[in-house]
């Protein structure tokens, strides 16, 4: 039987390439395709919009037809009326939208006591790996003699609206859990005087239509390790989301990392 997908966000470009991978995929089905209440998509077939043909499943501000679980790739504003509507229905859900504030994680967790949910700032599977060979590297460069400089480097498009990324910020955290890091530097400008060892420097870059480029720098006296994921397209994060929806399906109540969609714990 196929697993029906409810995607939230269907008329954004994530939403759109979610849409169109679902319908290709004959172990899915899209019974729902959702928008804010003024989107200007409403009514319009999810599948056309998409480019992917006529799906016979209209963007709509409402669920009106059962899913198995939905995949919320909208904005902070978006998530908050999903994460609801799943909460009330035990609807399992994959929260793959960025920028979210600490209190909807608060919000989210909460939800997580009775609905299945999977949560990441990276739906993709190479910066999932990256952050555990991140971990890694951190684990080992902590207790180096002459410490260790770590900078983190991320660009993307020019229509993404939070900066850094919320991926770019995950790699902070994986970083100062392992090294202690307690100060957290968005850019530097003038006469910053010498760089404190204590601290994670943070670098947005915006150009174009990237869909997304992480760098993580070791600097050491004497040698530099660097490690860099790049998305080529936006297929690796809706196929990433798509992998979280056929785990979240069987999992009991309970919040989820891609790490556990794809073994990495």
């Amino acid at each position: 039987m196929s697993l029906k997908i409810g995607v939230n966000g269907a008329g954004g470009r994530m939403g759109r390439r979610v849409v169109a991978l679902t319908m290709q995929d004959a172990d899915l089905d899209l019974t729902a395709a959702l928008e804010h209440p003024g989107c200007p998509f409403l009514g319009q077939d999810a599948g056309e919009l998409a480019g992917a043909g006529k799906a016979n499943v209209a963007i709509s501000s409402s669920l009106e037809c059962p899913v198995d679980a939905i995949i919320d790739f909208s904005t902070p504003d978006g998530l908050d009326a999903v994460l609801q509507l799943c909460e009330s229905r035990r609807i399992p859900l994959v929260v793959a939208t960025t920028g979210i504030t600490a209190q909807q994680r608060q919000a989210v967790q909460t939800a997580a006591q009775t609905t299945p949910i999977v949560m990441a700032p990276s739906m993709s599977m190479a910066v999932n790996l990256v952050m555990k060979l991140v971990a890694e590297a951190a684990r080992v460069l902590r207790n180096n003699t002459d410490g260790v400089d770590v900078e983190i480097i991320e660009r993307h498009h020019r229509y993404k609206e939070d900066a850094p990324s919320g991926t770019a910020l995950q790699f902070g955290r994986i970083v100062a859990e392992q090294m202690g890091q307690e100060h957290h530097v968005h850019g530097r400008e003038g006469r910053t005087g010498k760089r404190p060892l204590g601290e994670i420097g943070y670098h947005a870059v915006r150009t174009g239509d990237n869909v997304g480029e992480h760098t993580i720098v070791f600097g050491m006296l004497g040698e530099t390790i660097d490690l860099t994921v790049r998305g080529h397209t936006r297929d690796s994060y809706a196929l990433g989301a798509l992998a979280a929806a056929r785990y979240v399906v069987s999992r009991p109540a309970g919040l989820y990392s891609m790490a556990d969609v794809l073994g990495l714990t």
